[in-house]
């Protein structure tokens, strides 16, 4: 059994000072969100063993807070900062999922990324699983969006769309609620 999840950056904000998309910030609310998500995932385990994370500065922000909340209650995952996580579409992000160079071999593998490419990978790879969280998670994947699947598989190798079981989509906007 190994389990993915997938966690959209943090909100942000709208032009970066170099006028790069990928040199974009956290806004105020997108390091909350960021606190809350990794607050609320060192409360549910299993952890992640191991980290994928776009080199896009908000994305990099995202995970740095979340550890932050995380690191004094879960065994620290090893991290790894992938450029091809930037902007990628589904296709590109299945590759990453399946040939990741982690030398632990993890259970538990979290990928920090972007929209649309972190949706449309959630929506493809969704075979089964929780009807209402299928349902929140059909129209968006928000900033800080949480999208947690079981593949009854023995390597990442053979993830593949549609045979993910959907366990939990969590957002702070829906853990406010």
């Amino acid at each position: 059994m190994r389990r993915l999840m997938l966690l959209r950056h943090a909100k942000t904000e709208t032009d970066a000072p170099s006028g790069r998309d990928q040199d974009r910030r956290l806004d105020d609310r997108g390091h909350k969100d960021a606190a809350e998500i990794g607050d609320w995932m060192a409360s549910h385990p299993p952890f992640p063993e191991a980290v994928l994370v776009s080199h896009a500065v908000r994305a990099r922000q995202t995970w740095d807070i979340a550890w932050e909340t995380m690191k004094d209650r879960v065994a620290a995952p090893q991290v790894e900062v992938l450029p091809e996580l930037y902007a990628a579409d589904p296709a590109q992000i299945l590759e990453s999922i399946r040939t990741a160079t982690i030398p632990a071999d993890p259970r538990q593998l979290l990928l920090v990324g972007h929209n649309p490419g972190m949706h449309e990978i959630a929506l493809m790879l969704t075979g089964g699983g929780d009807p209402a969280a299928a349902k929140a998670l059909a129209d968006n994947l928000p900033t800080s969006g949480l999208a947690i699947f079981d593949f009854d598989v023995k390597d990442w190798g053979d993830v593949a769309y549609r045979h993910g079981r959907l366990v939990l989509f969590v957002s702070p906007s829906l853990l406010r609620s």
